[in-house]
């Protein structure tokens, strides 16, 4: 399933920090632009990883799942 989100950079002394706008947490920094870049998207997919995982545990088998669309 392919999902869209807001990566939000800023200049911040030599540093570049990132941060995911729809997801709190989901934050990062690199020396470049492209580093910062490169791992806002490992934060965001160990971030998606660990949350899908911990609700698996959390809340078992008898539940109803599915996907969920949305247009903004």
């Amino acid at each position: 399933m392919k999902q869209q989100f807001t990566g939000i950079y800023k200049k911040s002394g030599k540093w570049y920090l990132g941060w995911i706008e729809e997801i709190p947490g989901v934050n990062t920094q690199g020396k470049t632009l492209k580093e910062a870049k490169e791992n806002l998207k490992d934060a965001l997919l160990l971030i998606i990883e660990t949350n899908r995982l911990m609700n698996k545990a959390k809340v078992g088998k008898k539940v109803l799942r599915e996907p969920i669309t949305i247009s903004a």
